[in-house]
């Protein structure tokens, strides 16, 4: 997911051998296939759709090659950026108001495949820690409907905000989703991850309690 210019590209080839979404897009050489793809069209641009078949460049025949994956920016060990986020209701939330507990903060969008897979288990963790842990959902990229609907659905009971112009995926350096924060009481970030399984988030939920 290229983020710099909010214009999500139209597939997520990195999906296909990383498990993150990403937004790597080349130009077709001398031979190329269709690969399917997780789609980052943004919630109710044109050309949304389930899945979108997309060029992969192909150097030698039989061997797809996936292009190469901006790094999203290693922030363990700083402060969680002072930034304003907006809640479905278009109220805004500033990320110091969240502090003062163990936060975990979830970046996440809909036509994200593992974003989507993990929503679950961030479901269950916050329901076993949520009265000591405060859990936030950040959305880039749907709209309100969207970012309530699609959560709710999948179990998710807790805050669920926005990011519309893009200024915490900024200040975070978020190049590809899902991230999430580990973010203890005084607002620094003790731990930054990828793709979590249930067994996995409720570790890390479980240090910042220590």
């Amino acid at each position: 997911m290229n983020l710099p210019g909010r214009r999500p590209p139209v597939a997520c080839l990195a999906w296909l051998s990383t498990g993150v979404c990403s937004a790597a897009r080349s130009s077709p050489q001398s031979s190329s296939v269709s690969a399917e793809g997780t789609p980052l069209s943004r919630s109710g641009d044109p050309g949304d759709s389930a899945s979108t078949s997309v060029d992969a460049v192909l150097d030698t025949p039989g061997v797809e090659q996936i292009p190469a994956i901006k790094p999203n920016a290693d922030v363990e060990g700083s402060e969680l950026p002072a930034i304003e986020l907006v809640s479905n209701d278009g109220s805004a939330i500033a990320t110091a108001d969240l502090l003062g507990q163990p936060l975990v903060i979830n970046y996440w969008y809909s036509t994200c495949a593992p974003c989507k897979k993990e929503l679950p288990a961030f479901a269950a963790i916050h329901a076993e820690l949520g009265d000591r842990i405060r859990f936030v959902g950040v959305n880039p990229f749907d709209n309100p409907e969207v970012n309530e609907s699609f959560a709710r659905d999948r179990g998710v009971q807790y805050e669920l905000l926005r990011d519309p112009d893009g200024a915490f995926t900024a200040a975070v350096g978020i190049a590809n989703a899902p991230v999430t924060l580990f973010v203890a009481a005084d607002g620094s970030i003790v731990r930054q991850a990828a793709v979590l399984t249930e067994a996995e988030l409720r570790s890390y939920a479980m240090e910042l309690l220590e």
